[in-house]
């Protein structure tokens, strides 16, 4: 709650400043009310569903329509959301929220506990398929729900009055906090969902509780939100609107920056920080960031299935810093391994020089069963992006020159891109990123579990599914670090990917626009940003 100071003035002058504030419209008011932020933002949003987002430009644009139980400040640290406080149990199975009494709908409905169970039961009901609701998997009876084994009522959540949610674990779990404000934990109204099906989320119907509405969507053009008046902290936010701009071109978003269409980037172009350096100072922001860029193998197919000694092959193959050097160039670091730097493994990278990194991928390729006289022929599918395919054109160039390989690249528009890698019948080498979707080593692991439906690899090994199950549910420190070391070095040593490169988080904003943090994760809400 804010508390403002009361200066002692004269009667007179208390009565001239109330007639002048009723007499005349508010500056303030005025300014804002003329104020719109631009934001790039990669790609066209694939939905705007909460529980079926997947992608890191879609989770931009929902952080603005809604919230969860918690959400995070402008540094990323957790703070209250739509439940003002909440406390744990000693065993830590027992997590007790309490709402907001002002909560609201975008349409100035009451928000109450009733619609945070039916989301999270939606959220986890199969026939939903939602890409991330592994995320909930530590709540009591999720997996069975998941499963279809039972019904979503039985999951562990209940409502003893409107304004309070408690949510039972399986196990306990250290990292449970951060996904509720992840938007698979997002609450979605259950109306609109009635009334209009798939359309629930389109411009027309979309209601949402955050900061934001959406108000129009142009496909591949813009997304265009408006101010929440209902939002609870709606006093806090200072723009009127914010637009979104689906730019998959960096150099194009880079040029609209510069003519001043756009108040911020969602990155920089390659090798274009000196420059920037020099003629926009104080305008880029480069930051650690959880993320991995690599390449993923279909371990369901020839020629990569039961062929580890083919896949190291082409992992040693590659030299990393020439793609993080010469073709980027904006701080991102060679990946060896798949956690990146900041979480709580420590390394176990080879010492070994390039050279014998070479050497040794040429041994495994002729022990794999391929030669000059029969190379590998091989496709590499990426989605559409210069920067994807300046990288997949350089690693290909990489495997021809070193192993003799012929890969042939093959690009493809987003959602085309993602359905081809779940389907996991014709790609056998595809591109993929991994931005963790809470500050834990976990966050990464998961993601190659035989259960997980962002497994796009194929791989099971029952193994690794039992460290990470240990890694999920240890409570001691020391432990857990041990686990998080030997899960990961399982899933190196099965090669199931190709680490490339770290990411780090690289924004163009304008001098005026104030209120950003850099953050591990590289969420920004535009409610805390604003113009000076």
């Amino acid at each position: 709650m804010k508390h403002y100071p009361t200066p002692v003035l004269s009667l007179l002058r208390l009565s001239f400043l109330l007639l002048l504030f009723l007499s005349s419209p508010s500056p303030a008011t005025e300014f804002k009310a003329s104020e719109t932020l631009h934001r790039g933002n990669s790609t066209e949003p694939v939905t705007l569903d909460p529980h079926k987002s997947e992608d890191v430009s879609s989770g931009n644009i929902i952080r603005d329509l809604f919230e969860g139980l918690v959400t995070e400040d402008a540094a990323g640290q957790l703070i209250p959301g739509a439940a003002e406080k909440w406390s744990i149990s000693d065993d830590g199975l027992t997590y007790i929220f309490h709402l907001r009494n002002c909560l609201a709908w975008s349409n100035g409905e009451a928000l109450t506990a009733a619609d945070f169970v039916f989301s999270l039961r939606r959220a986890l009901d199969p026939e939903t398929a939602a890409p991330m609701a592994d995320l909930l998997a530590p709540i009591k009876n999720a997996r069975d729900v998941m499963n279809g084994v039972k019904a979503p009522e039985q999951l562990g959540i209940e409502m003893p009055d409107s304004h309070t949610l408690i949510i039972r674990l399986q196990q306990p779990s250290l990292w449970f906090i951060q996904v509720l404000s992840h938007p698979i934990a997002f609450p979605v109204f259950a109306t609109s969902l009635i009334n209009h099906k798939d359309r629930a989320f389109s411009a027309e119907h979309l209601i949402s509780n955050g900061a934001w509405q959406l108000q129009q969507w142009v496909p591949y053009e813009k997304l265009l939100l408006k101010r929440n008046t209902s939002y609870y902290d709606d006093e806090r936010t200072f723009f009127e609107r914010v637009v979104y701009y689906p730019i998959d071109s960096s150099n194009a978003e880079f040029s609209r920056y510069r003519a001043g269409e756009l108040d911020w980037t969602d990155t920089i172009p390659p090798n274009k920080l000196a420059w920037i350096n020099k003629n926009l100072p104080d305008e880029a922001f480069i930051s650690p960031y959880l993320g991995t860029y690599y390449y993923g193998f279909n371990l369901t197919r020839p020629p990569f299935k039961e062929n580890p000694d083919l896949r190291r092959a082409l992992s040693l193959a590659i030299d990393r810093s020439i793609i993080t050097d010469k073709l980027l160039g904006n701080g991102e670091i060679p990946a060896h391994r798949w956690l990146p730097p900041g979480l709580l493994a420590e390394s176990t990278q080879s010492s070994d020089s390039k050279e014998q990194y070479l050497i040794r991928a040429k041994e495994l390729y002729r022990k794999a069963g391929y030669s000059a006289d029969r190379p590998l022929r091989t496709t590499l599918h990426y989605n559409s992006s210069e920067q994807n395919k300046r990288i997949a054109v350089a690693i290909a160039a990489m495997w021809r020159k070193n192993l003799g390989i012929t890969a042939q690249l093959i690009n493809e528009e987003w959602k085309v891109f993602l359905n081809r890698r779940k389907s996991k019948s014709e790609t056998q080498l595809y591109r993929a990123s991994w931005i963790a979707d809470y500050n834990d080593a976990s966050s990464f692991l998961t993601l190659f579990t035989s259960n997980n439906a962002k497994n796009d690899t194929g791989y099971a090994n029952d193994k690794y599914d039992d460290l990470v199950v240990q890694v999920e549910s240890a409570i001691d420190n020391a432990k857990r670090s041990r686990l998080i070391i030997q899960a990961e070095k399982k899933l190196l040593d099965d090669q199931v990917i190709i680490p490339i490169y770290h990411y780090v988080s690289r924004h163009l904003v304008k001098p005026d626009i104030k209120g950003y943090r850099p953050n591990p994760l590289d969420h920004h809400y535009s409610r805390y940003l604003y113009r000076k």
